[in-house]
């Protein structure tokens, strides 16, 4: 049995919440995870496993999670770094 080749997401797609508001936009796509950006001030990017997706098509790409609990779950914020 073979399985069916999925769309997969590309750079500049749309990443929508589980009520279908925009979150931010894809700006890079590795193997197990997407990096996205949010349209917020300041902007926040978003780790997001792959396993948590669903890619509806090339440009649109749909999480199970509100933007609330996405930020909480895939946020990471840079480490402070000592300065002289």
């Amino acid at each position: 049995m073979t399985e069916i080749e999925r769309p997969r997401a590309k750079r500049g797609a749309a990443l929508l919440d589980a009520d279908a508001r925009r979150i931010g936009t894809v700006d890079a796509v590795f193997v197990d995870y997407l990096l996205v950006r949010t349209r917020g001030l300041p902007p926040v990017d978003l780790y997001i496993p792959t396993a948590e997706l669903e890619v509806q098509a090339a440009d649109r790409v749909m999480t199970r999670v509100t933007r609330g609990e996405a930020y909480e779950r895939w946020h990471r914020p840079l480490k402070s770094v000592a300065h002289d």
